[in-house]
């Protein structure tokens, strides 16, 4: 078994050389994938780009020959992400380890977010202290600030590369001594957020009572992405999902938008499913400058420093409403609504910024009115009350079939 070293190792060949070094002198081994197109490859590999580029469905000769760096980044994206695949199928795959600026992160991280959680992923990337959402998705993917361009061996990359490949070899080894999981216990998804967290703390103590492991998510956008993911890949026994305020992000614009599948995966499966609507009183922003001017004069709450939250209006409640009647609507498996008439989180009630009780019945009203045939209830709680997570886990557990 080896760990696969990816880099376009005509621009790249000198660090990724250095890097395999580093990692078969701690008893590492490595097989360099080269992932470059229009330049000549400069050291020795063990999976060359032309077969890179034939995984992808293409040829090096075609790629050289139309001269497009784009189309060859994609090919080589596709490429790799196959052969991946391919040898994590074979058991031939202990670790993927990557570098390289713009090209080389969309390159490195394609086999990364398809291969299964668990399996080592690192990213050596200048890309890493910006935006990284688009190459991490919804996996464990470890990004690494290479501070300096990577073109070079020098003072500064030299110790970076030589930690990459510390924590790659780290992760194997500690892959490899981990003892075999001796649960088999049926999971359960829950979505949680800091205002919602004694709910779902609550009723994950019932679940746990009950025989069941709990899998929270926090529902940051790529909380609820990835909850959604693990939904399709059939591997829950069902789903809590009391926090549903990535809808609101989505709605109005805010920046923990989960995507427009959220809320569709239990309902297009048949997964058991409880749905509540938690944190929908408030659409997420980062520092408080950073508020679009549109909304400079909604209510708006400090959560920290870099967290700024809105209250969202009676209008919008309703139209996040009928979003989570619709989506629910045709649901293909057992599922419940339920709603806490006190409040929807730690502030939305009595005496917090955001309690509003006509924006919670716009709320509720467009839910009912939408949802069809589904199962909506009203609780006389607010949902962080011991009583709403009780009736929750326990409606939950009524749903999922006895094995």
């Amino acid at each position: 078994m080896s760990v696969y070293l990816i880099a376009t190792c005509d621009t790249k060949g000198t660090e990724a050389e250095f890097l395999a070094q580093q990692l078969v002198s701690q008893g590492v081994p490595v097989r360099i994938v080269d992932t470059g197109c229009l330049g000549e490859c400069s050291i020795p590999v063990h999976i060359s780009r032309e077969k890179v580029f034939e995984a992808a469905g293409t040829s090096l000769l075609e790629l050289v020959q139309q001269n497009n760096r784009g189309v060859a980044v994609e090919a080589a994206a596709r490429g790799v992400c196959a052969l991946m695949l391919k040898a994590h199928a074979r058991g031939d795959l202990d670790g993927v380890l990557a570098i390289g600026g713009g090209a080389g992160t969309l390159i490195g991280t394609s086999p990364m977010r398809a291969l299964p959680l668990g399996v080592p992923k690192l990213m050596v990337s200048t890309m890493a202290a910006g935006q990284v959402r688009p190459y991490v998705g919804d996996k464990d993917v470890l990004m690494l600030n290479s501070v300096v361009d990577i073109s070079g061996l020098n003072r500064i990359s030299r110790p970076i590369l030589r930690n990459a490949a510390g924590a790659m070899a780290g992760m194997v080894r500690a892959r490899q001594e981990a003892p075999k999981a001796q649960t088999d216990r049926p999971l359960i998804a829950a979505s949680m957020f800091g205002v919602t967290t004694p709910c779902v703390e609550q009723a994950r103590e019932i679940f746990e009572s009950a025989g069941f492991e709990v899998l929270v998510f926090h529902a940051t956008g790529i909380g609820g992405q990835t909850m959604e993911a693990l939904i399709r890949e059939g591997l829950l026994a069902g789903v809590l999902d009391i926090t549903t305020t990535e809808l609101a992000d989505e709605h109005v614009g805010g920046t923990l938008s989960a995507g427009p599948e959220r809320l569709r995966g239990a309902a297009a499966t048949g997964l058991p499913q409880v749905v509540s609507v938690g944190a929908t009183d408030m659409v997420n922003f980062a520092a408080r400058n950073t508020v679009p001017a549109a909304f400079k004069d909604r209510q708006l709450y400090t959560h920290n420093e870099q967290v700024t939250l809105m209250r969202t209006t009676a209008q919008e409640c309703a139209a996040i409403g009928r979003i989570i009647g619709e989506r629910l609507a045709d649901s293909k498996g057992p599922t419940t609504i339920l709603l806490p008439s006190h409040g929807v989180s730690a502030l939305d009630a009595e005496g917090q910024p955001f309690n509003d009780p006509s924006a919670r019945q716009e709320l509720f009203a467009a839910i009912q009115e939408h949802c069809g045939s589904i199962p909506c209830e009203t609780i006389s709680a607010h949902i962080n009350d011991p009583e709403f997570a009780a009736a929750a886990a326990k409606k939950l557990l009524s749903l999922i079939p006895k094995t």
